[in-house]
């Protein structure tokens, strides 16, 4: 299997991990993996880009069966405003192709911030940096791989 820039990364920590694959189909990549892993669909995450009021892009990782709120996305930042950024402009930052975005081992490495829904689990899947790659880990190795907080960025399952 080829590596992919967040395979390398994550092999190279030594961080417990477990690689699967699925076939993504052409649509709806977090559903897919979802229905092709089994289990939880609330222990699989989506890796999303936007942009910051300051012009900066950042990584937002959260549940697919969740909705990320863009004003509880700017607070995790602490800039007044945030929106989906620019699908070509995602890409370019982070090496990966849309359904393939991952969290970790990005070209440039962007702020990020992991949904607080990810501590319920004792592992989460994220995308490996291909579409049909899902890296599964515990939330708070991703955390440190990310050197990122944990935060609410969803409305849906939060207590």
């Amino acid at each position: 299997m080829a590596q992919t820039p967040a395979l390398q990364v994550v092999a190279a920590s030594g961080i417990a991990h477990t690689i699967h694959t699925f076939d993504s189909g052409s649509r709806n990549f977090g559903q897919s993996a979802a229905h092709s892993l089994g289990g939880d669909p609330g222990r699989i995450f989506k890796t999303l880009v936007i942009e910051l009021s300051t012009g900066k892009l950042a990584v937002c990782v959260l549940p697919v069966t969740d909705k990320l709120n863009l004003k509880l996305a700017a607070k995790a930042f602490g800039v007044p405003k945030a929106a989906m950024a620019d699908t070509a402009a995602a890409q370019r930052a982070t090496g990966y192709v849309t359904g393939g975005i991952s969290p970790v081992g990005q070209k440039k490495k962007l702020a990020t911030a992991i949904d607080s829904t990810a501590q319920q689990h004792a592992s989460i899947f994220v995308s490996a940096g291909r579409r049909g790659l899902e890296l599964e880990l515990a939330p708070e190795d991703l955390a440190s791989l990310c050197d990122a907080p944990f935060t609410q960025l969803t409305l849906d399952n939060h207590s």
